[in-house]
C-alpha cells in the first residue's frame, strides 16, 4: 500500500508510521506465546528448618507485578501455596501448611522474578511445585527434596603407614589407600 500527498509525491513518513504500527501489532498478537518461565531442572535440596528459594524467572524479562501469579502443589487440596492477584497476595486461597511461610520478592516482580521464598522448611513441604501465569498460559515446575541435616566435623591426615586417619567425636577411624605420588622438582600437597 502506498500513500500519496495531494501533489502526487509518495509519503515516506506515513508509510513508515503505518509499517511500524503493523509490525507492533504483529508482535503484540503473535509474541504472547514467546514467554518462558524458567525454574530448576534439578531438585532443590533443603534441610529441616531452612529458608529456601524455589526459582521462577520470566524470559524475556517482563514486569510481572500486574499479573496473576500462582504457586501450587498439585498433590494438595487446596493446591495453592501462594497467589498474587491485583498487586497483592490472596492469603485466603493458601493451603494452611504454608501460612506465614511463603513470600515473593515484591520489588523483583518488575524484572520478572517470580521466585518463591519458603521459610522454616518442614518434611511435609517435600514435593513438586508449579509456578504458573494464567494470562500467558505459561508454567514451570520445581521439585523440593527435604531431609535432615547431619553435620560432622572431621580432621583427616595421612599417617606414615599409608592410612588416612580421621577423628569423629571421640573415635578415630582409619582407611587404607594405595596412593602413587610422583615427586618432580616440586612438592605436591595432598589435601
Amino acid at each position: 500500500m502506498m500513500l500519496f500527498h495531494k501533489d502526487g509525491k509518495r509519503s515516506k513518513s506515513h508509510f513508515t508510521t503505518f509499517s511500524v504500527l503493523v509490525f507492533h501489532l504483529h508482535l503484540t498478537l503473535f509474541c504472547k506465546g514467546e514467554y518462558q518461565l524458567i525454574g530448576s531442572s534439578r531438585p532443590i535440596i533443603a534441610a529441616l528448618g531452612d529458608d529456601i528459594i524455589l526459582p521462577c524467572l520470566m524470559k524475556p524479562v517482563e514486569d510481572a507485578s500486574g499479573l496473576t501469579l500462582e504457586w501450587t502443589r498439585p498433590d494438595l487440596s487446596p493446591r495453592f501455596v501462594y497467589v498474587w492477584r491485583s498487586g497483592q497476595e490472596l492469603e485466603g486461597k493458601k493451603h494452611t501448611f504454608f501460612e506465614r511461610r511463603t513470600s515473593l520478592f515484591i520489588d523483583e516482580l518488575k524484572t520478572g522474578n517470580i521466585s518463591l521464598k519458603l521459610s522454616k522448611v518442614k518434611l511435609t513441604d517435600e514435593g513438586n511445585y508449579r509456578c504458573f501465569i494464567p494470562a500467558l498460559e505459561r508454567q514451570t515446575s520445581v521439585q523440593l527434596v527435604v531431609g535432615e541435616c547431619i553435620r560432622v566435623h572431621c580432621v583427616f591426615f595421612l599417617n606414615s603407614e599409608g592410612f588416612i586417619e580421621f577423628k569423629q567425636g571421640k573415635y578415630i577411624h582409619m582407611i587404607q589407600f594405595h596412593l602413587k605420588i610422583k615427586i618432580h622438582d616440586y612438592v605436591q600437597h595432598v589435601f
